[in-house]
């Protein structure tokens, strides 16, 4: 009788997630060399990457259905823990996102809560489209106010904090597994238009009546729509910086922990630069390549799944991975506002590399099934 274990995983995957790390650790390491107080940054982020390891490994011994049965628990404390930090979390940068914890570092609620609403939704989704073959237009509209509200309050408590990146990537994970349910275009359509008319409504204020718009949005809400306006000029010293140094690292870049160019979070938001100015054009493309294999390997295995649950889950890890890739990168070299986004898998950090890891299970979970099916 042949037997099957219990665990099989994609080779890809794992191959790409074992580069991910590897290029990691190399490049925050290069990084460490322009902070002034680094704070042993690589053998943290070493460290990160096992309790990753151990993650992935937890969640592979659960399984995803064991986070589906309970994601309205996992939700609970996701909300819970976004209230806290209002409250009692540490203030870095004029922005209350982290729990400060002795002996570990700060702790990001919102990152976790990105992976909490993917499994939240794929189970809403996946009830809805169970019970109704068939949804009336009315059955559709009620199913969505009930997304908009439970997306919804994650986002005003995001937003309060404030990390204005955090709620977008909460609003597209939410449009990319909505798109790929199978709901009405008509809907999609509606909400685009009522968007633009928001943001125009919004623009328009800040645009032609700076008093008023600080009277209803405040001068915090005011200095973000400032900032994110000011990438078209091109200047601002950390964007300056960061593209000479791609731009001087030529094509094949100047080696390994050679960065000459100083520019704020060259470990977090600006890896991307110091990769590039360490490995030239020849690398940068080759990391592309690699990220791209990575992103294409997710939507075959999305594809080919067996349960529309499963579809669900990647569908928004896809869309939350190719938005963060592209905003980073493109940030980095002045094609997009500067917002603060990560590079997931390469860029230092604690919370924000757990919840790729986390991700990272789950897909592995997911890749599981459709091997042992497939045998």
């Amino acid at each position: 009788m042949k037997t099957i274990s219990k665990f099989k995983v994609d080779i890809f995957i794992l191959l790409c997630l074992l580069l991910f790390a590897a290029i990691s650790i190399i490049t925050v390491g290069s990084a460490e060399r322009l902070l002034p107080d680094s704070n042993n940054l690589v053998i943290r982020q070493i460290i990160w990457y096992i309790i990753g390891i151990i993650l992935i490994l937890i969640i592979m011994f659960i399984g995803n259905d064991f986070l589906l049965k309970n994601a309205w628990i996992l939700y609970i404390i996701g909300i819970i823990s976004l209230i806290l930090v209002l409250f009692f979390g540490a203030t870095i940068n004029d922005a209350r996102c982290w729990f400060k914890i002795k002996g570990i570092g700060n702790v990001q609620p919102s990152e976790f809560m990105k992976i909490i609403l993917i499994i939240v939704l794929a189970r809403m989704i996946n009830d809805f489209n169970k019970k109704y073959n068939s949804p009336t237009v009315f059955q559709e509209f009620k199913f969505l106010l009930k997304v908009i509200l439970v997306v919804g309050i994650p986002s005003i408590l995001t937003f309060l904090e404030p990390d204005t990146g955090v709620v977008l990537i909460y609003l597209l994970i939410t449009f990319v597994m909505l798109f790929v349910s199978g709901i009405r275009y008509r809907w999609f359509i509606i909400v685009i238009s009522l968007f633009v008319g928001l943001v125009g409504t919004i623009l328009g204020l800040y645009i032609f009546n700076n008093n008023l718009f600080i009277k209803i949005f405040g001068s915090s809400f005011f200095l973000r729509i400032d900032r994110l306006l000011d990438w078209k000029s091109g200047s601002g010293y950390q964007l300056e910086n960061g593209i000479t140094s791609i731009g001087s690292g030529g094509l094949t870049g100047y080696g390994l922990n050679n960065t000459p160019i100083y520019f704020p979070e060259p470990q977090t938001d600006f890896i991307f630069a110091v990769f590039s100015n360490n490995f030239g054009f020849i690398g940068s493309l080759l990391l592309i390549g690699l990220i791209t294999f990575f992103d294409l390997r997710l939507v075959k295995i999305a594809v080919e799944s067996q349960k529309n649950i499963n579809k669900y889950m990647i569908s928004g890890i896809i869309g939350m991975l190719i938005y963060q890739q592209f905003q980073n990168i493109g940030m980095t070299i002045g094609i997009l506002p500067i917002t603060g986004i990560t590079l997931p898998f390469i860029s230092y950090g604690g919370s924000s590399l757990l919840s790729y890891m986390i991700m990272a299970g789950i897909i592995l979970n997911i890749t599981n099934e459709a091997i042992k099916y497939r045998n």
